[in-house]
């Protein structure tokens, strides 16, 4: 099911619509495999950097470990989804078969990393620590990835090269509510008061007055793609995985934070 908002002319007749629809709409975003990415209006361009090669070739290298940033919270999305603070935690308790892919892919050539070669996390960040320059901090969905070059010896280089820039997490929600900047449905807009201060890209807050906030959602994979509506998900770090070698690539964001 996909259900589909159509357009209004005023917000109280959009609002109105949503607050009618309101069980369709957030059965249809919790059954539906929801993958973080696409285009709008909204993409965030975070800070550029600068990948600079370290002593040590990777290419040469069998195998590699990356530090990947799939999804940040408080972040409005294009999809008008606010992720909150410990919206994996239970996923990460229950789910241990979660899968590193190349572009939300499930198939075997996809595969970057799964089982022991993947290890998945929280860890807090600034936004500034992420190239994002605003105020604040938000809660990372992080991969760290053994990558071996014979089985996807394509993304391998990809991440090997510094290409890899943007990732998307591929979920299915189970908690969410509806949040609307209206005092005429006051359990909507109670929501709307508890979590938009939390909301990072202001300006996009601004123009939508409505979205939904994802208290709960199961993480299946998380993908590297060229871009996503969350595109505050960069690769943090590519390293060897041999102890007496420096990293082989300096991560962009240490980089500019050592500047």
């Amino acid at each position: 099911m996909n259900f589909k908002i159509p357009s209004f002319k005023t917000d109280k007749e959009l609002f109105k619509f949503i607050v009618e629809n309101e069980d369709d709409i957030i059965y249809s975003k919790k059954e539906t495999i929801k993958l973080a990415d696409g285009f709008s209006s909204m993409v965030i361009a975070p800070k550029s950097f600068t990948s600079k090669s370290g002593s040590i070739d990777l290419l040469s290298k069998d195998e590699i470990n990356v530090i990947s940033i799939i999804n940040t919270t408080k972040l409005l999305d294009s999809h008008k989804d606010l992720h909150i603070d410990g919206i994996w935690d239970k996923s990460l308790q229950e789910n241990t078969r979660i899968k590193h892919l190349q572009e939300h892919r499930m198939a075997f050539d996809s595969i970057i990393a799964d089982k022991e070669d993947l290890k998945v996390y929280t860890k807090n960040y600034t936004w500034k620590q992420l190239g994002y320059n605003v105020e604040g901090n938000t809660q990372a969905l992080v991969f760290e990835s053994k990558i071996r070059k014979e089985r996807n010896s394509f993304m391998f280089e990809q991440y090997a090269k510094g290409n890899v820039d943007n990732h998307s997490v591929g979920m299915r929600y189970i908690k969410m509510v509806t949040c609307i900047n209206d005092e005429e449905y006051p359990t909507q807009k109670e929501n709307y008061d508890k979590y938009a201060p939390m909301v990072a890209n202001k300006a996009e807050l601004e123009r939508t007055k409505y979205f939904w906030a994802v208290l709960e959602a199961k993480a299946i994979e998380g993908s590297a793609v060229p871009i996503g509506s969350n595109t505050i998900t960069p690769t943090v770090s590519v390293k060897s995985f041999h102890k007496e070698e420096e990293n082989t690539k300096s991560s962009p964001i240490l980089d500019w934070l050592k500047n």
